[in-house]
C-alpha cells in the first residue's frame, strides 16, 4: 500500500515536471480579444469576413502627426511615402487614407491625419502582426525626422490595445508573484516555524500554476482562451495550492508530534486531510464548471483555468506531498527558526486553548454573537443592491502603452470615434442595393437618418463615398466596394463614428436602441434586417449575456455545492447553513466592491480616484463562482472537526469549541495567505484584475473572521443535534476529517 503511494506520487511528479517547460510559452497562445459566441457583434464580424470579404475586418489605426497638412502637396507626398511602406508590410490586407478618398473624416483637428490598416493572417493571430507594425512606424518616423523633426507615428485601435493589455497582464502577473511569494513564505514561516515545512505548500502552489498554464496553452490551440488565464491561474494557484499544502503539512505535523512514525503520520494526513481537501476542491470546481455555460471567451477561460488549478492543487497535495512528508519524517522541522519551539503533543494541545475559550463564549451567547457580528455585515451586504454592471467610466486602460497614447491623440484630433465605431449591416429582402434605385435609396435614407442623430460625428457608407450618386458606383475602387457592399449587392455596411462626448455607456444604449427600433422602421422597407457590431455592440452583447446567465450560474453553483456537501457530511442542515453563510459572504464582498470601486470611497488607494461609477460585467459572475467555492473551504475545515468531535462522544456544547481549537489557527493562517495573494493583484495596472483581487480578498477576510469564527459556530450551537440530520453522526469508514 505504502509503495503504491510512492509509485502514484512519482507518476504525478514526472507528469508535472514534463509539463513544466510548456508553461513558459503558454502566453503566446492566449488571446486578449473578447469573443461572445452567437452575439450580433460576432455575427457582423463573420459577415464582413465571409460575405463581404472585407480587408478591414481586423483593422488598426496609424496616427500621423507633425507633417504638413495632408491637403498640401508636400504633406500628400510625405503621407504617400508612409502609405506605400505600409502596403508592403506582411499581413496588411488593406490600406485607406486621405489620399484614397479625399474625405475630411481623415483630417483631424490640429493638422494630424490617420491611416486605416486592415490586417489578415491565416497562420498566426493578427495580434502577432502588431510588433512588426510598431517597428515599421518607428523606422518611418526615423526616416522623416530629418526633414520633419516633430513627426510622430503611433498605432492604436482594438488590436494594438489588446496587444498592450496582454503585456500589462503579463507585467501584473510578474509583479503579483514578486509581491506574493516573499509575503506568503513569511506567513508560512510564522505558521510552521520551519523553513522546510514552509517551502512545501509554496512548491505545491508554484507547481499547480505551471501545470495549469501548460495545459491551457495546449487547449488554446483548439479553443479561444483569454489572457486572463495567466492572472487567475497565478492568483488561484498560489491561494489554493498553498492553502491545501498548508492543511496537509499541518495535519502531518500534528500526527507526528504524538509519536507516530513518519509513514504512519503521512498515511493519517493523506486519509484525513485528503478527504477534506477533496470536498473543498469539489466545491471550488463546481463554481468554475458553472462558468463554462456562459458563451463568452473570457469567462469560459477563467472557468477552465480555475477548474484545472483546483483539480491539480488537490491532486498534487494528495499524492506528492504525503510521499515527501513520509521521506522527511521529523526532518520536517529542519530550518527551524530560533523563536519557534519544536512541536510536541503538549504544545499542540496548548495552541488551541485560546480558541477553545473563544468557542465557549460563542456557544454560551449565540444570539448575541449573531446580532453583533451579523448587523455590520448585513449593512455592507445591502450595498450590493446598487451594483451597476455597465461599462465603467473613465480611462482605465494602461496609460504607458503606445496604443493608449495613440487613442488619446485621436481624441485630441476629435477622431476617437474611428476606434469605437458602430458597424451596421443592413440587408434588403429583394432589392439589390447596387442595381436598383429603391435599394440604393433605402441605404441612403438610413445613412442620412443616422448622420442626423446628435450622437453621430460622421457616417460612412457606400452612398456617402459615392456622394449619394448610384451611377458613381463603378468608379469606386474594388477595395472600397468589398468593404462597404456585400458580393451579392443585397447587404451594405454603414459605419457610424460617435462624437467624442458620447461615452461608452451611451454608445451601448444607442446600440440597444437601434436593435429595438429594427430595420423596417429605420429603412421603411418591410422585411429588411439590421445587425449592429463594433466595440459598443460587443459591450452591449457582453452585458446582456452576463445578466441573463448570472441566475443560471448561481443556481448551478448553489445546487452543485449543496449536493457535494450533503454527500460529504450526510447532513442537509449543514449544507443549507453553509450555503446561506456563503451567500452572505458573497453579498458583503459585493457591497464592499460597490462602496470602494463603484462609489469611490477609498478607491484612490487602488489607483482609481473618484471611483468607476460601475463594475465590469465580468467581475460579479466570476467572483461569485470563485468566492462561493473558496469560502466553503473554511466551512468544511471547521464543520469536519466539529463532526469528528461529536463522533468521538463530545456533546454539541463541547464539540464546537473543540472544533474551533483544532481549526481556527489553521483557518487564520490559510486566510492570511489567501488575502495576501489576492490583495497583491490589486496593485497592478489591469482594472478588471484589480476588482477581482479586491473582491476575493475582502470575501476571504470576512469569511475567515466574522463568518467562520463567530456566525458559523453560533448557528451550529443554535441548531444543536439538528446540524447532523439525517445521518451525519453515523460512524463509517467514510469519516470526513481535517
Amino acid at each position: 500500500m505504502f509503495s503504491r503511494r510512492f509509485i502514484v506520487a512519482g507518476i504525478v511528479l514526472a507528469a508535472a515536471l514534463a509539463l513544466l517547460p510548456f508553461s513558459f510559452h503558454a502566453e503566446r497562445s492566449l488571446e486578449t480579444a473578447t469573443r461572445v459566441e452567437g452575439s450580433q457583434a460576432e455575427t457582423v464580424r463573420d459577415e464582413l469576413m465571409d460575405r463581404f470579404r472585407s480587408p478591414f475586418v481586423d483593422q488598426v489605426v496609424l496616427i500621423v502627426e507633425g507633417l504638413p497638412p495632408a491637403t498640401s502637396d508636400e504633406g500628400a507626398q510625405a503621407l504617400g511615402t508612409i502609405v506605400a511602406a505600409v502596403k508592403d508590410q506582411t499581413g496588411v490586407s488593406g490600406v485607406v487614407s486621405y489620399l484614397d478618398l479625399r474625405d475630411p473624416v481623415f483630417l483631424g483637428r490640429g493638422g494630424g491625419t490617420y491611416i486605416l490598416i486592415g490586417l489578415a493572417s491565416a497562420d498566426v493571430p493578427v495580434e502577432s502582426l502588431v510588433p512588426g507594425l510598431h517597428q515599421l512606424a518607428t523606422s518611418l518616423a526615423g526616416q522623416l525626422k530629418g526633414r520633419y523633426p516633430a513627426v510622430k507615428l503611433e498605432l492604436t485601435g482594438e488590436i494594438p490595445l489588446n496587444f498592450d493589455i496582454r503585456k500589462a497582464s503579463a507585467d501584473d502577473v510578474q509583479r503579483g508573484e514578486s509581491l506574493v511569494i516573499p509575503a506568503t513564505l513569511a506567513l508560512l514561516l510564522v505558521a510552521f516555524g520551519s523553513l522546510i515545512a514552509a517551502l512545501i505548500p509554496l512548491a505545491v502552489g508554484q507547481l499547480a500554476i505551471a501545470t495549469t498554464l501548460a495545459i491551457t496553452g495546449f487547449l488554446a490551440h483548439r479553443w479561444h482562451l483569454s489572457i486572463l488565464v495567466q492572472n487567475l491561474a497565478t492568483m488561484l494557484g498560489l491561494g489554493l495550492g498553498i492553502d491545501y499544502g498548508l492543511l496537509m503539512v499541518s495535519r502531518f505535523r500534528e500526527a507526528i508530534s504524538t509519536g507516530l512514525s513518519a509513514s504512519e503520520a503521512s498515511v493519517i494526513a493523506a486519509r484525513q486531510a485528503g478527504r477534506t481537501l477533496l470536498i473543498s476542491a469539489s466545491t471550488v470546481g463546481i463554481g468554475f464548471l458553472a462558468l463554462l455555460t456562459v458563451p463568452i471567451s473570457e469567462i469560459r477561460s477563467i472557468g477552465i483555468a480555475g477548474f484545472l488549478v483546483a483539480g491539480l492543487s488537490v491532486l498534487l497535495t494528495n499524492t506528492i506531498v504525503p510521499a515527501v512528508l513520509a521521506l522527511l519524517g521529523p526532518r520536517i522541522d529542519l530550518g527551524r527558526l530560533p523563536f519557534a519551539p519544536k512541536l510536541d503533543a503538549h504544545r499542540a494541545e496548548r495552541t488551541g486553548v485560546r480558541w477553545r475559550r473563544w468557542g465557549k463564549v460563542i456557544v454560551a451567547h449565540p444570539w448575541l454573537a449573531l446580532v453583533l457580528a451579523g448587523a455590520p455585515l448585513l449593512l455592507l451586504a445591502l450595498q450590493a443592491r446598487h451594483l451597476d454592471t455597465s461599462v465603467p467610466r473613465g480611462d482605465w486602460l494602461p496609460q504607458t502603452a503606445e496604443s493608449v497614447q495613440g487613442l488619446h491623440a485621436l481624441e485630441r484630433m476629435d477622431r476617437g470615434g474611428i476606434v469605437e465605431s458602430l458597424r451596421i449591416i443592413v440587408e434588403l429582402p429583394k432589392d439589390s442595393i447596387a442595381q436598383t434605385d429603391e435599394g440604393w435609396s433605402a441605404v441612403d435614407g438610413l445613412t442620412k437618418r443616422l448622420a442626423s442623430d446628435p450622437r453621430s460625428d460622421r457616417v460612412i457608407s457606400i452612398t456617402t463615398i459615392a456622394e449619394s450618386n448610384r451611377s458613381a458606383l463603378p468608379e469606386l475602387s474594388r477595395e472600397t466596394r468589398r468593404t462597404l457592399l456585400s458580393s451579392d449587392g443585397r447587404a451594405a455596411l454603414i459605419q457610424v463614428l460617435p462624437k467624442g462626448s458620447v461615452s461608452l455607456r451611451d454608445q451601448v444604449d444607442w446600440v440597444r436602441e437601434l436593435r429595438k427600433t429594427g430595420a423596417p422602421a429605420l429603412t421603411g422597407v418591410p422585411g429588411a434586417t439590421l445587425l449592429v457590431g463594433g466595440i459598443p455592440a460587443l459591450n452591449a452583447d457582453y452585458e446582456t449575456i452576463v445578466r441573463d446567465r448570472f441566475p443560471f450560474v448561481m443556481s448551478l453553483v448553489v445546487g452543485g455545492t449543496f449536493l457535494a456537501l450533503v454527500c460529504g457530511f450526510r447532513s442537509i442542515v449543514v449544507a443549507i447553513k453553509a450555503i446561506a453563510l456563503n451567500l452572505f459572504s458573497v453579498a458583503a464582498s459585493f457591497g464592499a466592491l460597490v462602496l470602494v470601486f463603484q462609489d469611490g470611497h477609498g478607491s484612490r488607494f487602488f489607483g482609481v480616484p473618484g471611483g468607476t461609477g460601475s463594475i465590469f460585467p465580468l467581475v460579479p459572475i466570476v467572483t461569485f463562482a470563485i468566492v462561493f467555492g473558496l469560502s466553503m473551504d473554511y466551512e468544511v475545515f471547521l464543520v469536519a472537526r466539529v463532526l469528528e468531535a461529536r463522533r468521538s462522544g463530545l456533546s454539541e456544547l463541547e464539540a464546537i469549541p473543540e472544533g474551533m481549537a483544532r481549526t481556527a489557527g489553521l483557518i487564520t493562517s490559510a486566510a492570511a495567505i489567501m488575502i495576501v495573494v489576492f490583495a497583491a493583484f490589486t496593485f497592478g495596472g489591469f482594472l478588471v484584475v484589480k476588482m477581482i483581487g479586491f473582491t476575493l480578498a475582502v470575501a476571504v477576510l470576512i469569511d475567515a473572521t466574522v463568518v467562520r469564527i463567530i456566525i458559523g459556530p453560533a448557528l451550529l450551537r443554535l441548531a444543536g443535534d439538528w446540524n447532523w440530520w439525517p445521518g451525519g453522526l453515523g460512524r463509517s469508514k467514510g469519516l470526513i476529517q481535517s
